[in-house]
């Protein structure tokens, strides 16, 4: 077929326009349908749901950093034998990075203690204070005690989240 001049200027111009539309309906397409994969050293039971923790102001690189998971459940909250899981990293002073596992998309509460000596426990002094340092998801205040379990809920509705916990020491 044969275009007059005018015409084939116009196509023309209309051709990288037409390319990059299509580019991205392909990398949009492709993205949507890709599944995510957890990075390496995710704790807990291995699921398709997983939240990135950020630790930060951790006093030293000694020890471990604790990860507590709780279920959407406040007569759990910080008992005994109340956590879903707890999944455990090398501490590093500053900033530590974990990655844990939860069951499905949901509510979550998160409890974080800095086990400087590694014995695996939350070490509090003679009584009853905590001894070492810990932190609590959304950051909520502690200064006059633990914090409710209506300020420590984090929504997790899909995986590869991240949450940033700052830490407090006594």
């Amino acid at each position: 077929m044969i275009m007059p001049k005018g015409l084939r200027a116009l196509a023309a111009s209309f051709a990288p326009i037409a390319l990059a539309s299509a580019a991205l309906v392909t990398a949009t397409g492709t993205a949507a349908q890709s599944t995510p994969t957890p990075p390496p050293g995710c704790t807990g039971p291995a699921s398709q749901t997983w939240l990135n923790v950020v630790a930060e102001g951790l006093k030293n690189g000694e020890g471990l950093l604790a990860v507590t998971l709780y279920a959407d459940d406040s007569s759990k909250f910080l008992v005994k034998r109340g956590s879903l899981y707890v999944g455990r990293v090398n501490a590093q002073a500053g900033t530590t990075r974990a990655c844990i596992f939860v069951p499905k998309p949901g509510v979550y509460a998160l409890a974080l203690y800095h086990d400087e000596n590694g014995n695996r426990s939350f070490d509090r002094t003679g009584v009853g204070f905590p001894a070492e340092g810990f932190g609590f998801s959304n950051n909520p205040a502690t200064l006059a005690g633990l914090p409710t379990f209506k300020s420590v809920r984090l929504n997790v509705p899909k995986a590869g989240l991240t949450t940033r916990i700052q830490m407090k020491y006594p």
